[in-house]
């Protein structure tokens, strides 16, 4: 049974900004359409952490680590 109606995630989603909140914990540099920074998840000294704010995802090509804002929220803590 979930915990939330699918469509609450999915307005919560469409009404968040993920740069904003990734921001937070991110120091992010736009890069073109997306935003670049350290991962939050594993130590690395060059950026492999991407966000795309217009598909509302983020993306670690060092670690594997990516989804949406909740994603990302869920992972924090």
């Amino acid at each position: 049974m979930a915990l939330f109606p699918q469509s609450f995630l999915d307005d919560l989603k469409s009404q968040t900004n993920i740069v904003t909140v990734v921001g937070e914990v991110v120091s992010l540099r736009k890069t073109g359409g997306t935003f670049k920074g350290l991962c939050p998840f594993h130590e690395e000294r060059t950026p492999s952490f991407n966000v795309n704010p217009e598909k509302g995802f983020f993306k670690c090509f060092g670690c594997g680590a990516g989804g949406d804002v909740l994603k990302f929220v869920e992972l924090q803590h």
